[in-house]
């Protein structure tokens, strides 16, 4: 196991190297500045949008159940246990370039949007199907299906093999570990290894709730993310405010921590070079995971809305990027910060959910372990809807394969399902690594396409506001 550790380790390192973080940051500005900062100033229309349906729109699902199901794939295991990773293993800088690459990505996210609109196919029985994969294939011309068959495999395998399945439920299963049996002394013996009853348990019951829901497909995922991504997200950010309002003396020493571990200014001298490009990598890295801006995964679920037009879903879309990490994983990491969670976690080695556990434990008075559980809760819900979004993620870019095959879709759902049973009991870096490898291969295809239509989501945005300018939209 040491040994594929240090391999996947290795292939992270070139697929997260220099390059990548060029590419996506470098994405993200450029369509920052050709769309004139509108992720900025356009937030607000884009907050009222979100919570406002449009009318005849065309779609299987309302744009704000289009929206939480992308939220319910993105508000996950990443906003709490990938803060902490990112954090530990880069600096409390991590955050600060996590929460950089999100105000760019939140333009990369809106690109994304408009696309899948716009490029959409919706079948005779009202079935919408989009994403990087058509957006591609029908925007850059038919020559390019290779490339957009090629982020289809990759979204499949980080659906299957990483972000959507083994990372989360891993996240669940230790935080109910630290709940329920933090001393591991109740232990069984399964595939050579002794695991925490707790973590068979949690395995087992997460992965029946998840075949319960992914069965019914689009709709029924919808149906549930629209109640629980709404409620999970407010009652995490008061937990959060309540903590740092709890600790509100050491927020202004943990922000300059933030900011002088981004540019490396806690290191040696000769060491500063690279203590910047580790919170560099480790923030962007995390940053996308949590957010998946420039990924191409929401535009898949963006894609199935009830809608007519392209940039009013854009708009749309870039809100869960806003919500996702300026405001979520900011929360995260500040508190992990104020409680002294991150000292903590240097010192004794703790990783994951572990860092955020002892954060929620020491952050207001009360006992440890209710702050285990309440932060169990917090990571189950987060979790759990992000295993959903992801299966019907996945599931579209299967399909996409396949052609629509009903038989090769239901093989491939019951091993989405077999996969979340089986992700407690894979180690948490080997989880993180894989997760980190397919993130970034997906995004590839996906950012070229965005650059090589940047000129179509410009016109599309210019169109828009125009019609709207002219009293000739709502």
């Amino acid at each position: 196991m040491d040994q594929l550790t240090k391999v996947l380790v290795s292939i992270d390192d070139v697929v997260w190297g220099v390059p990548m973080i060029v590419l996506i940051m470098g994405t993200g500005i450029f369509l920052t500045i050709r769309l004139g900062v509108l992720q900025f100033r356009k937030l607000g229309t884009a907050l009222k949008y979100m919570v406002k349906n449009e009318a005849n729109g065309e779609g299987e699902v309302t744009s704000f159940g289009a929206l939480c199901t992308a939220m319910a794939a993105t508000i996950g295991t990443g906003n709490i246990v990938g803060v902490a990773t990112a954090v530990v293993a880069g600096g409390p800088g991590a955050l600060f370039w996590m929460i950089l690459a999100a105000c760019f990505g939140m333009a990369t996210k809106y690109s994304e949007g408009v696309l899948s609109i716009k490029y959409r196919v919706i079948k005779e029985d009202g079935h919408a199907l989009g994403g990087p994969f058509y957006y591609i294939e029908n925007g850059m011309g038919k020559s390019w299906k290779w490339l957009a068959k090629l982020f289809a495999i990759f979204g499949m395998m980080a659906g299957l093999l990483g972000i959507g399945t083994i990372t989360q439920v891993n996240g669940i299963a230790s935080a109910a570990q630290g709940f329920f049996d933090p001393n591991s002394q109740h232990m069984v013996s399964l595939f050579g290894r002794d695991y925490s009853i707790s973590i068979v348990i949690t395995a087992i019951v997460v992965a029946v709730l998840t075949a319960l829901v992914v069965i019914g497909g689009i709709k029924r995922i919808a149906s549930v993310t629209t109640i629980i991504v709404p409620f999970m997200a407010i009652a995490y950010v008061i937990i959060c405010v309540v903590i740092l309002i709890a600790n509100i003396r050491a927020i202004p020493h943990a922000i300059v921590e933030v900011l002088a571990s981004a540019f490396g200014l806690r290191a040696m001298a000769g060491g500063a070079l690279g203590a910047l490009m580790l919170a560099m990598q480790k923030g962007v890295a995390r940053g996308i995971f949590s957010n998946e801006a420039g990924l191409g995964s929401a535009p898949i679920a963006a894609a199935a809305a009830q809608t007519k037009e392209p940039v009013r879903q854009g708009l749309i879309s870039m809100t869960g990027t806003f919500i996702d990490t300026i405001v979520i994983c900011t929360m995260t990491g500040l508190t992990i910060m104020v409680t002294g969670a991150y000292d903590k976690a240097v010192a004794e080695g703790l990783e994951g959910a572990q860092v955020t556990s002892f954060a929620f434990g020491q952050g207001l008075p009360w006992s440890a372990g209710t702050g285990s559980f309440v932060l169990m809760l917090c990571l189950a819900f987060f979790a759990f809807t992000t295993i959903l979004g992801w299966d019907y993620y996945s599931e579209r870019c299967l399909e996409y394969l396949s052609g629509g095959h009903k038989g090769v879709l239901t093989t491939y759902r019951w091993l989405y399902i077999l996969a979340v049973l089986a992700g407690p009991f894979i180690t948490v870096s080997a989880v993180w690594t894989i997760a980190d490898i397919f993130n970034g291969l997906m995004a590839i295809p996906n950012l070229i396409a965005l650059l090589a239509l940047n000129g179509v989501i410009v016109a599309e945005t210019r169109s828009y506001f125009k019609r709207i300018s002219e009293n000739r939209l709502q």
